[in-house]
């Protein structure tokens, strides 16, 4: 039986540090065009509470989502070794192409994934290079998409990027500007023949007909910013919140189910860092699902607290710090269960089990 394994991963973590107190003497405004007359010690200390994130990165001003996306790529394919003229795909999820700084205006022909090959120098034609948009879920459906190609015999080794400049669609003067930040991670999955590991089931759904604009773009929340006619991103914080609690712990325990695993065989739920309290809550509702009160303590690395909401970029780099080490009191043992899970724009669910 061929199955998908995970052989290499990579990430690039911008390094401009955005702390809480960038927005210290920010104008917020409400959605109906009036000024917030909380305080923003308030606003920031709140916003704290509820998502864990104390600080995000942003990107360079030189740089693009592209770039970024080209050095998650670098980092995964040096540190395995790996020639990328043996990709056979190169999948770059996104949402919103390259953005340079201050213009607000997406670019995305040639596409993002043909950019990467270029950067890459990878000259096989055989290797197909194509971008998937589909919210904060795209990483996720990103390696789905490569588990099928490899699964038919239609590839044998996929290269799955998810890269992000959020910072380039927020409007300044929403509060929820603050979740966003930029990032880029990446793997490598290859053709394995060890039927006792790799990519063991799936499960994806887009609820759209309801819910699909509790993310959208939309203009300024500063409605008398005269010649703005840029579009942001904006996101019904409360209803999203009320979705990911209702339906991504279904979507998990349905992928749990397909693969046969037992939730108490799980080593780690990698998910999407969008909202600590909204993990959290997902998590213990998951568990209750099987009836269980509480879940096992680390079995949700988190990240968001210093890195932010990078979209397409969270999974990915959530699991290249912990194949590297570099997130203290987390590791990977041979036999280990992991589900990968995401929600967003669309509204999009998906997850992934897979065994180390």
């Amino acid at each position: 039986m061929i199955r998908s394994v995970i052989s290499a991963t990579g990430s690039y973590i911008p390094e401009n540090r955005i702390t809480n107190e960038h927005f210290s003497n920010t104008r917020f405004f409400e959605k109906d065009g009036a000024e917030s007359t909380r305080s923003n010690e308030s606003t920031i200390r709140k916003f704290q509470e509820i998502t864990g994130i104390a600080e995000r990165r942003y990107a360079r001003e030189d740089q693009v989502a592209s770039d970024l996306a080209y050095l998650s790529a670098v980092d995964a394919l040096n540190s395995s070794g790996i020639d990328g003229e043996t990709l056979d795909y190169i999948i770059v999820a996104h949402n919103f192409g390259d953005i340079a700084y201050s213009k607000n205006r997406a670019s995305t022909v040639p596409t993002l994934a043909s950019r990467v090959k270029a950067l890459l120098k990878i000259h096989n034609p055989d290797c197909v290079a194509y971008d998937l948009p589909f919210g904060c879920p795209g990483w996720v459906e990103g390696v789905i998409h490569a588990n099928y190609f490899i699964r038919s015999g239609d590839a044998k080794r996929c290269l799955i990027i998810g890269a992000e400049t959020l910072s380039r669609v927020i409007d300044s003067y929403d509060r929820d500007s603050m979740i966003y930040s930029d990032g880029a991670g990446a793997v490598i999955v290859e053709a394995s023949y060890e039927s006792n590991r790799g990519i063991l089931s799936h499960k994806t759904q887009t609820f759209a007909v309801d819910h699909a604009m509790l993310l959208n773009m939309d203009k300024s929340y500063a409605h008398n910013k005269e010649g703005d006619n840029n579009l942001y991103l904006k996101m019904n914080g409360r209803k999203v919140y009320e979705f990911a609690l209702t339906y991504v712990p279904l979507a998990i325990k349905e992928a749990l189910t397909k693969a046969g695993v037992s939730i108490d065989d799980i080593s780690k739920v990698i998910i999407h860092q969008a909202n600590e309290k909204m993990d959290t809550a997902i998590l213990d509702r998951l568990f209750a699902l099987y009836g269980k009160t509480q879940m096992p303590e680390g079995l949700m690395p988190m990240t968001i607290g210093w890195l932010g909401n990078s979209s397409v970029a969270t999974v990915a780099t959530l699991l290249d710090l912990i194949r590297k080490g570099k997130l203290p009191g987390h590791t990977i043992n041979p036999g280990d269960h992991h589900v990968f899970a995401s929600v967003g724009a669309g509204m999009n669910i998906n997850a992934i089990v897979y065994r180390y």
